[in-house]
């Protein structure tokens, strides 16, 4: 598994990138590029394009992503529901972008727009980082997306046997592990309805939540408060708020955690490599989103 090459630092010594989702108004994601660059002596501006806000359809990424290419841009983060409508309009794709079906970061090379995920880095980076001794043999992701296909991946790639993705939607559930199914040798993904929760979860290692529900726009949890028990590990991608209704649950009931706070800033700090070519700092990064979070 790679993240991919990163292009060329920019003769002009700045960039122009930007964000494609919905409900994206309230992202961190410009504020820790633009200082970053800062701290490198580059100049780099960020711009949000929200299609709710602009009355688009989520399949108006594509276009989105056309004009980008033809008024500049270096590159674009694409964040949900975007990350597989998305696939279509990019001229390639590395690896790991095509065994996920999802991307979510666009860079713009000699007039093409290859699509990235660093996704899927970014969360087996946090993995290791804050839940290192814990059991992952066997994990339950929630939701088949793009997040979702990026948590899928990372676990396979990080020692879990058995991957159970259970989504609303069971063809995308089953295409992801169709996809992911076979990948790395030993290892198995495969599907489930949301009425087989509970047995899941009676005798799984760790949850993942991949599903917006959590979010500021998206209130909630996702798995009922008396399905969590220890020692099972929650992880949550939802980064605002840091602490989801589903981790506080989840810690109130004694189980390890493990917030979206780390996998929103080293996914950042990747696609920042990718857009400009150079090395960013990633804990001064995550330092720089505390103080934003804050």
């Amino acid at each position: 598994m790679s993240v991919g090459t990163r292009v060329e630092e920019s003769d002009a010594g700045s960039s122009l990138v930007g964000l494609i989702g919905t409900g994206i108004g309230p992202s961190l994601t410009p504020p820790m590029h633009e200082r970053e660059a800062a701290e490198l002596g580059r100049r780099l501006i960020y711009r949000t394009i929200d299609l709710t806000e602009a009355g688009l359809p989520p399949d108006a990424v594509g276009g989105l992503v056309g004009s980008a290419r033809h008024l500049g841009f270096n590159g674009l983060n694409i964040t949900h529901p975007c990350k597989q409508l998305v696939l279509p309009a990019l001229d390639g794709l590395t690896p790991d972008a095509a065994a996920l079906g999802a991307v979510n970061t666009v860079v713009f090379e000699s007039g093409r727009a290859i699509g990235h995920n660093t996704d899927w880095s970014a969360f087996a980076q946090c993995l290791e980082r804050g839940l290192p001794e814990a059991p992952r043999e066997r994990v339950v992701v929630l939701g088949a997306g793009g997040a979702g296909a990026a948590v899928a991946y990372a676990l396979l790639g990080s020692g879990t046997r058995e991957v159970t993705v259970v989504d609303t939607d069971a063809a995308r559930a089953r295409g992801l592990a169709e996809r992911l199914g076979g990948l790395v040798p030993g290892t198995e993904c495969r599907t489930a309805g949301a009425d087989a929760l509970g047995a899941l979860l009676s005798e799984t290692d760790g949850l993942v939540n991949a599903t917006p529900t959590g979010m500021a726009h998206h209130p909630g949890t996702p798995v009922p408060a008396e399905l969590l028990r220890p020692p099972m590990w929650v992880a949550d991608i939802v980064y605002r708020p840091l602490r989801t209704e589903l981790l506080a649950l989840a810690e109130e009931r004694g189980c390890a955690t493990l917030r979206g706070g780390e996998m929103a800033v080293f996914q950042a700090a990747q696609a920042f490599s990718l857009f400009t070519g150079l090395d960013p700092d990633p804990e001064r990064m995550l330092a720089h989103f505390h103080t934003l979070i804050a």
